[in-house]
């Protein structure tokens, strides 16, 4: 891969323009468009597959630096192909891109959770998939968060959410900005009890998980814990306001869409850190 050729010979930091790109989809004109959309930013590397195995089997010969999919392939979803290269260890850390149309909370959910680097839809806008980009090159090369009041590889966090590949996904966010102690539980009732015999610098979590969610999860920390200033930073899909008020009112640090771009992680992480 380019990025990894860039970090050893040390040259300047990734581009955009340096970007390698496999596009999935299915239909020859929207292909031509998205292409042209890149060409557009500077991209020119660019494979384009028209299935799900048409990629996987060019992914085996050579791994881009970005999968950019449309939802619905011929052979496969979007789901299928994402759920497939995070079961491959050579691509479970592959930034993915999702461009569709489809807007279904219960479609797009599964996506969100497997840790996508954006979700773009049809049309989109050239700012969109600019800052889509450059998201991008922030998760391939990946900048330390510096704080002043803490040393980032002693920092202690919990990382709550019930889908293990958002956990991989979030988890591997927070080791490439220097933090390193992070304990992982599947749901709140899990984090509870590992609250009562662990000590916690900051505590990440999902908002929908089964047993507890993370608005009883924080009630937990503020009142049976009593503890008002352990920063809580909840990472969500949630677009219901009224429950995204309830949230705030149940006294989280900060909140964060899924899917998230690492330099807003970072300044949420700062923000919930240093104040």
């Amino acid at each position: 891969m380019y990025q990894e050729q860039n970090r050893e010979t040390g040259l300047e930091a990734l581009a955009i323009q340096d970007l390698a790109i496999l596009l999935i989809e299915p239909s020859v004109t929207q292909a031509k468009i998205i292409q042209q959309h890149l060409q557009g930013q500077g991209v020119s590397k660019i494979e384009i597959s028209h299935t799900g195995q048409e990629a996987l089997n060019q992914m085996s010969r050579y791994v881009p630096d970005l999968v950019i999919s449309s939802m619905y392939l011929p052979d496969m979803t979007a789901v299928d192909l994402l759920a497939s290269l995070r079961e491959n260890t050579e691509f479970n850390n592959l930034p993915f891109m999702l461009v569709s149309s489809e807007t279904r909370v219960e479609e797009l959910e599964p996506i969100r959770q497997a840790g996508v680097v954006a979700i773009l839809p049809k049309p989109f806008y050239h700012h969109d998939l600019q800052q889509a980009l450059t998201t991008t090159l922030q998760y391939i090369e990946p900048a330390e968060l510096e704080l002043e009041n803490y040393d980032t590889n002693e920092l202690k966090v919990l990382l709550v959410d019930d889908s293990g590949l958002a956990r991989r996904h979030i988890h591997r966010v927070l080791k490439d900005m220097g933090i390193i102690a992070v304990t992982e539980a599947a749901d709140g009732a899990e984090a509870v009890e590992i609250m009562k015999t662990m000590d916690f610098d900051l505590v990440v979590t999902d908002y929908n998980m089964p047993n507890m969610d993370g608005r009883a999860l924080t009630r937990f920390i503020r009142t049976e814990l009593n503890n008002p200033y352990l920063p809580i930073l909840m990472v969500t899909s949630e677009q219901n306001q009224a429950r995204l008020a309830a949230i705030q009112q149940a006294g989280v640090s900060a909140i964060c869409d899924k899917p998230f771009e690492p330099e807003n992680v970072k300044e949420l992480l700062y923000r919930c850190l240093e104040t």
